[in-house]
């Protein structure tokens, strides 16, 4: 032998010692050749014992085999029936891709119909004049809630038959000439409505709230008017102003008249007063006090400025008249302004809502109304005040001004602050004169 076929032999002698079985046996001290006579011999046994149970397996073997091969049959031709199907399958997919795509078209096409339906819808509902609506508009009272909704829906069609004839539509030209005279009707019955409130304001002792909260439940006429006969708006805008100009100037005139007679005759003189002698009198202050005492009392005077004092009933004149009452000046004062104060802030709201104006508009307008009556009130305090040297009335009639344009302010009424920074600029250098008199 060579020496690497001795290597070779070597090596596997190594592996097989390392081999569990052999190296109990030499562990055993037992003959390999014995050893391995003796596995020999169990192997063929092993080997007898298999095939005979093969052989006595033979039929269930056969058996099985024949289930096997009908399996494989049938499992070819579920193969062939699924290859089939997916095919079957694949083209159905296509067929529903196709339809999916016409749905998606008809769909477009659906979308399109209906919104060209409401267009249609919408634009026939507006050009339609409907039997009710004339019914109500040229029979119905104006008072009536049904005739400001007919009014409101044909001023709609007004709205879209010259949003159409912009555009040169046609279609409306049918139904343009029902809708002008249905208009020309209802600005005819709203002016005959609204002069009629305007003129129940000129009826002496009349509750001027009353027309007034008439006109403001039906704002939407004059608006009407505005979109619709302008010349017709203007005629009652002038002649409201026009009227309530001359009501309050009247008014007020009248009252403040008859309000300065329920003076105190007795009131403060420059006779009561230790400084320099004022030359200027008024009536209301000519005789000198018999009670030099009470010249500078305050005692309850400051009750008009409380908070029930502020916004208590005014005087009615003829009452107390007949009542012999007589009040100190600030008493007067503050049933003035107060009077003058409500009907402002009450005029400048209705103004603000019923003619739709604001900021610079509305003071223009509030101030055509009740300018005149502004001015007489300002000319008759500035007249007393000039005359009078009752610093404590004077005090008291300044706070009662800051006190009211406090409460125009909770009111959102800024058209008084220019009235009450004038009594402001009459009174206050009175006080102050009074003051250094004393």
């Amino acid at each position: 032998m060579s020496d690497c076929e001795d290597e070779d032999v070597g090596t596997r002698l190594a592996a097989q010692l390392e081999d569990d079985v052999i190296r109990e046996a030499l562990a055993s001290g037992t003959d390999l050749r014995q050893y391995s006579q003796s596995v020999e011999k169990e192997l063929r046994q092993l080997e007898n014992v298999s095939i005979k149970d093969y052989i006595n397996k033979a039929q269930n073997i056969a058996t099985l085999h024949h289930q096997i091969t009908e399996c494989d049959d049938i499992l070819e031709n579920m193969q062939g029936m699924l290859s089939g199907f997916l095919t079957h399958l694949s083209s159905i997919s296509s067929e529903i891709q196709s339809l999916q795509e016409q749905s998606t078209s008809i769909n477009v096409q659906l979308s399109n119909r209906k919104l060209v339906h409401g267009q249609l819808g919408d634009f026939i509902d507006h050009l339609m004049v409907p039997e009710v609506m004339i019914h109500h508009i040229l029979n119905t009272p104006v008072t009536e809630d049904t005739f400001l909704q007919q009014l409101k829906a044909l001023n709609e069609k007004s709205k879209f038959i010259k949003e159409q004839n912009f555009r040169d539509a046609h279609s409306c030209q049918d139904v343009q000439d029902i809708v002008d005279k249905l208009t020309v009707k209802a600005v005819s019955k709203i002016r005959e409505y609204l002069l009629s409130k305007i003129y129940q304001f000129r009826k002496p002792l009349s509750n001027y709230q009353i027309p007034q909260n008439a006109m403001i439940k039906h704002r939407f006429f004059f608006e009407f008017l505005l979109l619709h006969a302008r010349t017709i708006a203007a005629e009652i805008h002038d002649e409201y102003v026009e009227t309530l100009s001359k009501v309050y100037s009247s008014y007020f005139q009248s009252y403040t008249k008859q309000l300065w007679k329920l003076q105190y005759e007795e009131g403060v003189t420059r006779d009561d007063l230790m400084g320099v002698e004022d030359s200027r009198s008024n009536s209301f202050f000519q005789k000198s006090l018999k009670s030099r005492g009470t010249v500078f009392t305050l005692g309850k005077r400051d009750t008009v400025l409380s908070p029930t004092g502020l916004t208590q009933d005014i005087i009615v004149p003829h009452t107390a008249g007949k009542n012999e009452a007589r009040y100190p000046f600030e008493v007067l004062f503050r049933s003035q302004q107060y009077a003058l104060m409500d009907n402002g802030c009450r005029e400048y709201i209705f103004l603000t809502e019923f003619f739709m104006v604001r900021d610079a508009d509305a003071m223009k307008l509030f101030m055509s109304v009740m300018g005149k009556a502004l001015q007489h009130v300002q000319k008759e305090v500035c007249g007393v005040v000039m005359g009078c040297y009752d610093s404590i009335a004077l005090y008291l009639c300044v706070h009662l001004i800051h006190q009211y344009r406090l409460l125009c302010h909770k009111r959102a009424v800024p058209a008084l602050d220019n009235h009450w920074e004038q009594l402001i600029q009459m009174i206050s250098p009175r006080f102050q004169k009074s003051l250094k008199i004393n």
